[in-house]
């Protein structure tokens, strides 16, 4: 019996060994780490590319002095999934030209369209954007860029596929408004 008790306090003593049994236990925990540190820093940098292309699209489309059409929307579309190095499936963009009716005290808009999943929007839509548009005098109107964009992390590390929303404002720069062209004269 006291041969087993002196090989057990030996084997409690003896040090050997657990740098070896540390790294097995740390390793997976850093590792794991380092792959969420990039998860994120990926997700910021997505956010950050979204948020350029959507007032880079704001800022051509606030310059157009000519009305724009269904080509120049699907070109559009495309500026933002090449600008955010996306497919073209996984982006989409909504432009709405907004007045403001100081009168009623309410925004209108004159048209919205949009290439993508995401719908046009309505003037009921429009009031309940309400405090994320800009104030404005009478009679005023902006264009509103709204960019989807669907971001997958590169790994699964806990953040989840979501879809980013960029909503861009953008007074028209050489003309009173932006005009839409639905082919019609």
């Amino acid at each position: 019996m006291t041969f087993m008790r002196d090989l057990l306090r030996t084997f409690r003593k003896d040090e050997q060994g657990t740098i070896s049994v540390e790294l097995v236990l740390i390793l997976p925990v850093l590792f794991w780490g380092y792959l969420s540190m990039f998860s994120i820093f990926d997700a910021y940098r997505q956010h950050s590319l979204n948020q350029k292309a959507a007032y880079t699209l704001g800022d051509v489309i606030s310059r157009e002095t000519a009305p724009i059409d269904n080509s120049y929307l699907i070109g559009s579309r495309e500026m933002l999934a090449y600008l955010t190095a996306n497919v073209k499936d996984d982006v989409a963009v909504r432009i709405t030209s907004v007045t403001y009716d100081a009168d009623n005290d309410e925004y209108k808009k004159y048209w919205s369209k949009n290439k993508g999943w995401m719908p046009a929007l309505s003037n009921e839509a429009i009031q309940a954007l309400r405090e994320d548009l800009p104030v404005m005098p009478d009679n005023e109107t902006v264009v509103v860029v709204e960019t989807f964009v669907k971001y997958d992390p590169p790994f699964n590390t806990g953040l989840q596929t979501r879809e980013i929303h960029n909503f861009v404002f953008t007074r028209p720069r050489y003309a009173p408004q932006v005009l839409w062209n639905d082919g019609s004269s």
